[in-house]
């Protein structure tokens, strides 16, 4: 049996859905109930011994779970549960014999990487989100070298993942589009890697079967596009327009989100900071060797995913 550690969210629902499909059996554990399977959710904490000791069940474990926003005021939320509850796992897993772990990291323990940043690409986060999975990565390859005969660790760097039922930062960009409220900040030349639910899922699946003893895969859905040739496809699409729409400078679109950050402190929370609007400008391009796993193949295309 599989236990999917923070199945209830986006992509936990999606692979849980793909495990039942396959007629695979599987346990959510979760500090919500999964709206998708109720009736196989454990209400569960992953930073919670008791809790892993009572519930955690199966012979491979799946971690999804994570803090991930990038507007958590504190940052030790990031470490308890990324980091600690790693190292509660790890334990949980020792006890109980569990020898096979599949744990979704990040591409965001790169940082603002060079383009094309493969799996050896150098771990350089930039904020607390990356560190922390940095760190938890390095929790989890301590448990595997302990007994690296019997034990097998796949990690998983996904890029930007969107899809149906998400209400992240690619939603929010298709919603805002859609709405007409968009403004393209910068030349929009940097392109952006993204994966689709559906095909992570299917990978996630590929890696719960697969007898490798141990890898990294970046997960990525190409080919890439750039914000300017992503924008006018989803244009089209939604608004039958092929082109970006009104365009601002990357320096005043810094500003406003330098004034947003000032305002977040007295408590104004507002939907743009300086981070998101450096991310927004930042290249984030990886390249992923997901096909030697097996010889996986994505379902889906990322335009097929994004349409």
């Amino acid at each position: 049996m599989i236990s999917i550690i923070g199945g209830a969210g986006f992509v936990g629902s999606n692979l849980a859905r793909e495990l039942q499909e396959r007629q695979m059996n599987f346990r959510i554990g979760d500090l919500q109930v999964s709206q998708s399977f109720p009736e196989k959710t454990d209400i569960l904490d992953v930073r919670d011994p008791t809790d892993l000791a009572a519930k955690l069940s199966g012979d491979i474990v799946v971690n999804l779970a994570a803090v991930h926003r990038d507007d958590i005021r504190d940052p030790r939320e990031y470490y308890s549960t990324n980091v600690e509850g790693a190292q509660a796992l790890c334990r949980a897993c020792e006890e109980k014999g569990i020898e096979k772990i599949v744990f979704t990291s990040s591409v965001a323990v790169y940082g603002f990487a060079p383009p094309s940043t493969n799996e050896n690409g150098v771990i350089n986060p930039f904020n607390e989100y990356g560190r922390t999975k940095a760190l938890a990565e390095q929790v989890y390859r301590e448990w595997r070298d302990k007994d690296p005969e019997n034990r097998s660790l796949i990690i998983v760097r996904p890029t930007v993942v969107f899809g149906e039922g998400n209400r992240g930062n690619v939603y929010n960009l298709l919603s805002l589009i859609n709405s007409g409220a968009f403004v393209m900040v910068g030349n929009g030349k940097n392109k952006k890697s993204m994966a689709y639910v559906e095909n992570l899922s299917c990978f996630l699946v590929k890696c719960i079967e697969s007898d490798v003893k141990n890898a990294v895969f970046n997960y990525v859905d190409g080919p890439d596009l750039s914000m300017n040739d992503l924008v006018i496809f989803v244009r089209k699409k939604m608004k039958g327009d092929p082109s970006v729409g009104i365009r601002v400078p990357m320096l005043l679109g810094l500003t406003v989100g330098y004034a947003a950050d000032a305002l977040a402190k007295i408590g104004l929370k507002l939907p743009i900071s300086s981070i998101r609007v450096k991310k927004f400008c930042a290249s984030s391009e990886f390249s992923t060797a997901k096909q030697k796993l097996d010889g996986f193949e994505a379902p889906f295309t990322l335009k097929q995913g994004l349409d």
